[in-house]
């Protein structure tokens, strides 16, 4: 019996799925195995913690796996990359296939098809694959640069349309809110919080916003479907590419999602289908959100067959 390890290994957990040609036999969860967010003891620490949890979970030896497929970000960088390799190498017989998780999320909802996939968690990017395999992306430069959608953003931009707010005399349940989420007990308290150095975690205001959303907070509204609608332009730039190297120049990918904003939020994702559809009427849009993990599973399967 043939068995599988697929690994998606994000900036603050790493998820596992040990499996066999057909079913799922375990899954696990730890902290994030990536060198440039946490030094190499505890980056060995937690890839060490969940090899163990699945051997114990399933009893399988990790030495009896065949084929691993890891998904990440930044896969092109050595500190990333190389760290990864040798550390699975010493723990996990078989092959090794180390990707970007674009790649994985892509792989989840259209397994080595053309189709368009937009991912918005902590941070978002938007990527599509062409007919020929190419792979088209937009956004996902960054905090700093971009991350439309994203719980950064979201954060960020809603203080910024709470503080606008309150220049204008317009109310909101935000800064009540952030207060509490803060421990803080003034305006002056939040003004210098927010701009410290280094800066707070503004993901961390994404449910809040959302929150406030939900309780009739027209400002926190406004901030998500905004959002929706920068991550729908994202997701624009990528068809129109597609639509371009068509062969007939009129092809019409579906689209997907991933990530935890669009799965939780529902007005930013549906601000953002609202927006896509104006501008693709009949674009076909997936259900729910995609699992990256399937699509690392779906090529580590595929690699042993190769």
């Amino acid at each position: 019996m043939a068995l599988y390890l697929a690994v998606d290994a994000g900036g603050t957990k790493t998820d596992f799925v040990l499996a066999d040609e057909t079913h799922e036999l375990g899954r696990v969860r730890t902290g994030t195995i990536k060198r440039m967010r946490v030094d190499a003891a505890t980056a060995e620490h937690n890839l060490d913690q969940a090899l163990t949890a699945l051997s114990v979970a399933t009893g399988v030896a990790m030495n009896a796996i065949v084929s691993t497929c890891i998904g990440t970000a930044g896969e092109s960088v050595p500190l990333v990359a190389d760290w990864i390799r040798a550390a699975f190498k010493a723990r996990v017989g078989g092959k090794l296939l180390l990707l970007g998780d674009v790649e994985i999320a892509l792989d989840a909802a259209f397994p080595g098809a053309p189709g368009v996939l937009v991912m918005a968690g902590t941070g978002s990017n938007v990527a599509g694959r062409a007919a020929d395999g190419k792979v088209i992306t937009a956004g996902g430069w960054g905090p700093a640069l971009a991350d439309q959608g994203s719980g950064h953003r979201i954060g960020e931009e809603g203080l910024r349309a709470l503080f606008l707010a309150l220049d204008e005399e317009r109310p909101s349940l935000m800064l009540q809110a952030v207060m509490e989420l803060w421990k803080l007990t003034s305006l002056t308290d939040v003004v210098a919080f927010a701009n410290r150095s280094p800066a707070p975690d503004f993901s961390q205001l994404a449910a809040l916003v959302h929150t406030c959303a939900q309780r009739g907070d027209a400002v926190a509204l406004s901030v998500l479907q905004g959002e929706g609608k920068a991550l729908a332009h994202l997701a624009s730039l990528v068809i129109r590419r597609l639509h371009r190297s068509a062969a007939n120049g009129v092809w019409m990918p579906s689209i997907a999602f991933t990530g935890s904003i669009l799965e939780k939020i529902a007005p930013l994702r549906q601000a953002m289908i609202d927006a896509l559809q104006r501008e693709f009427p009949g674009l076909v849009t997936l259900p729910g959100v995609v699992d990256p993990l399937l699509g690392a599973l779906w090529r580590a399967r595929t690699a042993n067959r190769s």
